[in-house]
Parts: structure tokens; C-alpha cells; sequence
């Protein structure tokens, strides 16, 4: 643990930047460990706290602007592909939709605080057309928030974490192998969660060819299109004869639905 230690001493300018970037990039890495530690060193005098805050932000900022872009360029493509990889089920862009349309670029200082939202409300704002200097400025507000809050949160510490580290290594070691086993449990209960999800989701999935084939043979369906805003935004179209409705708007107009018949939904 002292060599660890030490390591972060001299090297805690890299190691932020690092795990900062890969978090918000989207990686199962959590950096706010780390922010905390940074700010624990700084109390103690062996970090620059305005350094790791230049750094955190720049690396946030960064990896932001990456997926900014993907977005203006890519689209909805950018959403499928989050959905893919995200340790939470589909409804992390759902919940960050939700938040854009209420609150626009604004959201993306809450969006650091929870977990997923901070790598799908980039690709958002540009799907939606955000200005790029316009979304910077929040993005580097947003960063110097989140990460003042979690080193700020470490250095009110850093006295009483130095004590501890120092009177008792083995603490330490126990400590950390707890946080490390704590993080791969998480990601492996969101990687089964997920996958549950999906199982139970085919079950009852139709794919686009047997739709079309089903219009085309006059089979009485009934088409219901309950894209988010965003959603249509960034695609465009609607299947002909679909129903639209939001998703807002569904009890509210559920009597718009018929009865007699089968219903077919999509939503992204």
C-alpha cells in the first residue's frame, strides 16, 4: 500500500486525467475514487488540487466533445450504439431524453452526477443541434462541478484518510480489495440484468420484415409509434398508418389504441 501510495503521489496528475476520461467516455471505470483521493492528497500536501481540477475537467471535456461529435455526425446511430454497450438496460437513454426535453443543455450538469446519463446527454445535444460553443461551456461548467464536488468532498477528509492509511496499512489493503470487489460485482449484476432483459424482451419482439409482410398481406394490425421527441429528431420518418403518440401522451390517449387487434410498437 505505501508503494501505491507513493505511485499516486507522483503520478496523480496522469492517473485522474486517465480514469476521468474513461468514465466519461463510457468505460466501466469509476473515477470518483479517484477524485476523492486527489483531493485526500491534496489536504495532505503531497497533490495540487488546482492541477487534478484543470486535468479532470480537460479529460471530461474531452471525452464529451468525442461524443458530441459522434452525435452530429452519426445520429440515432450513436444512441443504438450506447444501448449495446451501457451496463444499464435501454431506458438510460429513455431517462436522459426525458431530462433533455424538459431541461435542455442544462441537464448536462445534473448528468454527471448519475451514473450513465453523463456519456448519452453528449451525443443528444448534438443529435438536436446544440451549438458547439454553447455545449463546451456547459460541458466544462458541468465538469468543474461534478469534479469540485467529489475532491472537495475528499479533501474535507484528507486529514482523517491520512490518519488511517498511516496507522494501519492492512486497513488500507482490506479497504481497497472491498471497493474492487464491490465494482466487479456491480458489473457483473448490470451485465446479467441486462441480459434478462433482452431474453425477455425477444420473446415478444417482431422484426421489420414480418411487419411489412403482415401490412402487405392486409392482416389487421394496428401500428403504434411511441418514439420520444429526440427520437424523431434525429429519425425523421414515420412507418405510413402508424398511430403517433408520445410517450407522455400514452394514458392520456389510450383510448386511441383499438382493441381489436393486434398492436405493433417501436420506440426507437
Amino acid at each position: 500500500m505505501p508503494d501505491a501510495v507513493d505511485f499516486f503521489a507522483r503520478h496523480s496528475a496522469a492517473v485522474i486525467f486517465f480514469y476521468v476520461f474513461a468514465e466519461q467516455i463510457g468505460l466501466p471505470i469509476p473515477a470518483v475514487p479517484m477524485l476523492l483521493a486527489m483531493g485526500a492528497f491534496a489536504a495532505a500536501g503531497k497533490a495540487d488540487l488546482s492541477v487534478g481540477l484543470a486535468l479532470s475537467v480537460a479529460a471530461s471535456t474531452a471525452a464529451d466533445s468525442i461524443w458530441y461529435v459522434l452525435g452530429r455526425v452519426r445520429g440515432a446511430r450513436v444512441l443504438r450504439l450506447l444501448c449495446k454497450i451501457s451496463l444499464e438496460p435501454d431506458s438510460c437513454v429513455r431517462r436522459t431524453e426525458d431530462a433533455f426535453v424538459r431541461y435542455g443543455v442544462r441537464s448536462l450538469v445534473v448528468a454527471k452526477f448519475v451514473p450513465g446519463w453523463s456519456t448519452v446527454a453528449p451525443p443528444l445535444a448534438g443529435i438536436v443541434g446544440v451549438g458547439i460553443v454553447r455545449f463546451v461551456g456547459y460541458s466544462i461548467a458541468a465538469a468543474f462541478v461534478w469534479a469540485g464536488a467529489w475532491a472537495g468532498a475528499g479533501y474535507l477528509a484528507g486529514d482523517a484518510l491520512r490518519h488511517v492509511v498511516d496507522a494501519s496499512g492492512q486497513l488500507a489493503k482490506v479497504v481497497a480489495a472491498a471497493v474492487a470487489a464491490a465494482i466487479v460485482a456491480y458489473v457483473a449484476f448490470k451485465w446479467v440484468q441486462r441480459r434478462r432483459f433482452l431474453r425477455r424482451l425477444r420473446i415478444a419482439r417482431v422484426g421489420p420484415a414480418e411487419v411489412k409482410q403482415l401490412l402487405d398481406g392486409g392482416a389487421p394490425v394496428m401500428l403504434l409509434d411511441l418514439r420520444s421527441p429526440l427520437d424523431v429528431a434525429a429519425t425523421p420518418y414515420v412507418i405510413p398508418g402508424a398511430l403517433r403518440i408520445t410517450p407522455e401522451e400514452l394514458e392520456r390517449r389510450h383510448q386511441d389504441i383499438p382493441r381489436d387487434r393486434d398492436v405493433v410498437v417501436y420506440c426507437s
